[in-house]
């Protein structure tokens, strides 16, 4: 398609050197719906983005969207710090009633701020006051956020540097397959509790994800993660589990650990969980962790009731038959694999691997520069992908959960265009 050079002078003489994802991709967007974003000169471009994971319901979802208006156009209560309101009652009770109790989840539902980072904060500062230490355990390629607990317990070295100050009490170990199976896993770490020389001090708690997303789509096995939450019950240490990208269906059930059969002491929920890209974010504790004094933990905004309303929303839409929604992500995501067998097999010399779960998928090149140049060349064909992983290496594809087989077809030509015009 043809692109005119749009005018970005005021963001780049206004906004702030640290803009990132509108560097990739140099227009300016006006409008959105499903899966297609469109830019101020009316160009289409196809999403595989999906706002880093934050519309698995698409843009503008048009049932979300009628939740949100209704309730606005009867002056519902928009800001309401942790007050108890109608809109955040109708949200617990149905995420009670259509996702915790399904699944047999006793969780406590804290709503620490409207970010991913919040949850984080707080799931850490939880597990280090019941436990009474300071030490965390993360993983190798782990992203948890980009404040300073957060990114104390995040790998990448980009990242960690910018916090300015020593980042502390986090340890990492190897994540699943760190050494492509020549090491029995725990090996290292398991040694280190048990040796007291080891210099290890007794952590709190161990944060994963079952996914890391922005480490480059590194997928963990179930078997890993079963043998992860029978060492953190051996050692007395909890098992959180980072589900802010990965939950709310990106991997196929609600949350991305179900497969697994594991049910972890802590997990942090954010990204999709109000359905509409409206900040928002939960802690989820087994109730004898509910040691917070009133007040110990809070933030102004964690209370957005116009996100409680699209939330509930989307829960009462998409998860009242969980398995439905389910079983069409993982379709989808079957589909995606086979468009990347096809493209792994046109280009066996480039492509090092491709890997992933439900519709979050990775294609990673042998050449470190080349997902860059494959995310340039697919934007100019009019569709949306991001990098990841440690050296932006790995091509990510994270398309909405709504998204059409039609238009997956669609996105995975273009993306197998893209791979062939830069080779």
């Amino acid at each position: 398609m043809t692109i005119t050079q749009p005018d970005l002078s005021v963001f780049e003489t206004v906004e702030s050197e640290v803009r990132s994802y509108c560097r990739g991709w140099p227009t300016v967007f006006d409008r959105a719906q499903g899966s297609r974003l469109y830019d101020e000169d009316g160009h289409a471009y196809l999403d595989f983005f999906a706002g880093a994971g934050s519309l698995n319901y698409g843009h503008n979802n048009p049932v979300l969207k009628r939740a949100l208006i209704d309730y606005l156009s009867r002056d519902g209560i928009t800001h309401g710090l942790d007050m108890s309101t109608t809109a955040k009652r109708s949200f617990l009770q149905t995420f009670q009633d259509l996702v915790l109790r399904p699944r047999d989840l006793p969780y406590k539902v804290m709503f620490p701020g409207p970010t991913g980072t919040n949850a984080v904060e707080s799931a850490l500062k939880l597990a280090r006051k019941v436990k009474g230490r300071e030490a965390i355990v993360s993983f190798t390629n782990a992203f948890h956020g980009m404040s300073l607990g957060s990114l104390a317990v995040t790998g990448n070295a980009f990242k960690r540097a910018g916090a300015g100050i020593p980042l502390v009490h986090g340890t990492p170990m190897p994540f699943d397959n760190y050494f492509d199976g020549t090491v029995p896993d725990f090996l290292w770490f398991e040694r280190l509790l048990e040796d007291q020389g080891s210099g290890l001090n007794k952590p709190a708690a161990v944060i994963v994800e079952t996914v890391q997303g922005e480490g480059g789509i590194n997928v963990a096995r179930p078997e890993w993660l079963r043998a992860l939450k029978e060492l953190c019950e051996r050692q007395d240490m909890l098992l959180i589990v980072d589900d802010i990208q990965m939950g709310c269906g990106r991997t196929g059930a609600f949350f991305s650990f179900e497969e697994s059969g594991i049910t972890p002491d802590i997990v942090t929920v954010s990204k999709s969980i109000s359905g509409y890209g409206l900040p928002m974010s939960l802690c989820l504790f087994r109730p004898e962790l509910d040691v917070w004094e009133p007040g110990e933990h809070n933030g102004t905004f964690r209370g957005n009731n116009p996100a409680f309303v699209t939330a509930t929303a989307a829960l009462e839409t998409y998860w009242t038959d969980g398995s439905a929604m389910e079983k069409q992500t993982r379709t989808r995501g079957e589909q995606v694999e086979q468009a990347l067998i096809s493209i792994t097999e046109e280009n066996l010399a480039d492509v090092k691997e491709y890997r992933g779960r439900g519709l979050v998928w990775g294609l990673e090149f042998h050449a470190k520069d080349r997902a860059a140049r494959v995310a340039r060349r697919a934007f100019e064909l009019g569709l949306l992908i991001e990098t990841s992983g440690p050296e932006s290496e790995v091509v990510k594809l994270l398309p909405a959960l709504t998204i059409t087989p039609d238009e997956l077809d669609e996105g995975l030509s273009v993306l197998a265009r893209a791979v062939r015009e830069t080779a």
